[in-house]
């Protein structure tokens, strides 16, 4: 019984140190062990009875011992080529890493080969978001969790923001060894609320509640790429979706900005006004010019000649004698 236990000691200890490695491999390899190891205790036991009642003496004992060599061999092989095999899924990239040292090269999406003693690590590189909110729950924190910043006036605004990133599939090793798996937390986290703060610094409450609130969002998005993206995490868009002011804030600045609008209403129709009073004063000019150039144009000449013009056509007007005084012939109408 000693002896027996003894020889199981190399093989519980290389158990012990294969299956950290082996990670979500350890199942499978540990129900392929059972089988190898049923399959062979299954042939020894056949031997041991052959030899034993020696039913059939013309058994070769030999081809049972090859076929149970070929068999473990076998076994040994699908095992580690079960360990050697990874598969990175579509939007994951993997990080290799064997007794602590990490390899630089990544493992993109597909199959690969590895160390089967080394260890991937799969990290996302899809599009993640990243949100912090007033409302409970809307967030990664389940807290309320809106970041506090102080404008240009010293005046304490709420803002809720999501920020859209990815992890840079070419830098995942990088942060893997140098940050971990937990990179939203350290990097992401404080260098947004940073930067957020930075940026609102430069602008009154008003600005960034109203007209400069695009503004204001481009000049974020800026900031954390050039402080995140070099760490690894690509910064993609900024997504300002509200800004809680001091309700007595709020008041006033809402009704400033009505008397803005109306204000600018009035301008507006003051302009119009002036436009159309000028486009009348155009319209009298022209048609003071005119009468004026008519009135110089107008002979009795021409006018007699315009009366006649116009009655030669007209119905119902007969010729009577000529007038003596003006030369004119007279019509009358019947």
């Amino acid at each position: 019984m000693q002896d027996k236990f003894s020889k199981l000691i190399p093989l519980i200890f290389l158990f012990f140190l294969i299956m950290p490695l082996l990670g979500k491999n350890a199942i499978p390899f540990i129900i392929i062990a059972g089988v190898a190891f049923a399959i062979s205790k299954g042939i020894k036991k056949h031997m041991m009875e052959n030899q034993t009642i020696n039913i059939n003496p013309n058994i070769d004992l030999g081809k049972f011992k090859s076929a149970s060599k070929i068999i473990a061999a076998a076994i040994l092989l699908i095992i580690i080529l079960a360990i050697s095999i990874v598969i990175i899924p579509a939007g994951e990239t993997g990080v290799y890493h064997l007794f602590g040292k990490v390899k630089e090269k990544e493992f993109s999406s597909g199959i690969h080969l590895k160390n089967p003693l080394a260890k991937i690590t799969k990290m996302s590189i899809r599009t993640e978001e990243y949100t912090m909110s007033v409302i409970e729950g809307e967030g990664k924190i389940d807290a309320a969790d809106a970041i506090k910043a102080l404008t240009k006036e010293g005046l304490e605004v709420d803002l809720d923001i999501t920020i859209l990133y990815h992890l840079d599939e070419s830098k995942a090793s990088d942060v893997f060894k140098n940050i971990g798996l937990d990179y939203e937390q350290k990097i992401l986290r404080p260098g947004i609320r940073s930067g957020i703060r930075e940026v609102v610094a430069n602008y009154e409450a008003k600005d960034i509640y109203s007209t400069k609130r695009e503004e204001s969002a481009v000049k974020i998005l800026e900031k954390l790429k050039s402080d995140i993206d070099p760490r690894g995490i690509i910064i993609e868009e900024v997504l300002l979706r509200n800004v809680n002011l001091p309700e007595k804030l709020s008041n006033a600045i809402q009704e400033k900005l009505t008397a803005e609008q109306e204000s600018q209403k009035y301008e507006f129709i003051l302009q119009k006004e002036e436009k159309e009073a000028e486009r009348k004063r155009i319209e009298a000019a022209g048609q003071r010019d005119a009468q004026k150039i008519i009135n110089e144009s107008l002979t009795s000449s021409y006018l007699n000649y315009l009366y006649i013009k116009e009655l030669k056509d007209r119905e119902g007007t007969i010729y009577v004698p000529v007038n003596p005084q003006s030369g004119m012939p007279m019509f009358r109408g019947l």
